[in-house]
């Protein structure tokens, strides 16, 4: 009897082992990876393959220098063309922009002591040399033409201040040098070249 009994009950639990679902195992427990997309078309191999056939370097490299230089030729002859015409697209950064372009208007539409002082003090001081006695009374007046430059600037710059504050609000960084530097340039000499005949004062 005792047997028999021992013999079910391990008859009993196989069965019941077979009947129970199979446990999980690690690799089911790891959560499922999640590859977001690209946001673009994965390259085909024929494209992968020409990405790789390109050269870093040009094969031809004196050839590619030749089309550099030429490039650079190309855009310093449309930046001069540009100084004397003004075109925005090709002018130096310096010199780029509505509120410069303000600046060199309004200064070249104006009768500037700066527009004849060079020539002035030249001829001061070639005098000064022929005519040793007077190189007292040359120096004094070199001085006072560069007072007088100086001057004109200050006037000059305090009502076109106001013009570029009222029209643009801001002023751009080294406006007042910029205006500085033209004033003191000769009026054929000056670069950009003057777009406004004298008294055409910008609006």
């Amino acid at each position: 009897m005792f047997g028999r009994n021992k013999k079910s009950v391990e008859t009993a639990d196989a069965a019941a082992i077979d009947s129970a679902p199979p446990a999980a195992s690690d690799k089911d427990n790891k959560p499922a990876k999640y590859t977001p997309p690209k946001g673009r078309p994965t390259p085909s191999r024929k494209e992968r393959e020409a990405a790789r056939k390109n050269p870093l370097v040009p094969a031809d490299r004196k050839a590619a220098k030749e089309a550099q230089r030429a490039a650079e030729r190309e855009f310093r002859a449309k930046q001069q063309q540009a100084l004397q015409t003004g075109d925005e697209r090709y002018l130096p950064v310096n010199d780029r922009g509505p509120q410069r372009r303000y600046i060199r208007d309004y200064v070249d539409a104006r009768f500037n002591v700066g527009d004849f002082m060079l020539i002035v003090i030249l001829v001061i001081f070639i005098i000064g040399l022929i005519v040793p006695a007077t190189q007292h009374l040359t120096a004094l007046l070199m001085w006072a033409m560069l007072l007088l430059w100086i001057l004109d600037y200050f006037i000059m710059w305090r009502k076109l201040k106001k013009k570029l504050t009222e029209k643009f609000t801001t002023l751009e960084p080294r406006s007042g040098l910029y205006a500085f530097n033209r004033t003191m340039m000769i009026r054929r000499f000056r670069l950009p070249k003057p777009q406004v005949e004298r008294g055409n004062y910008p609006s």
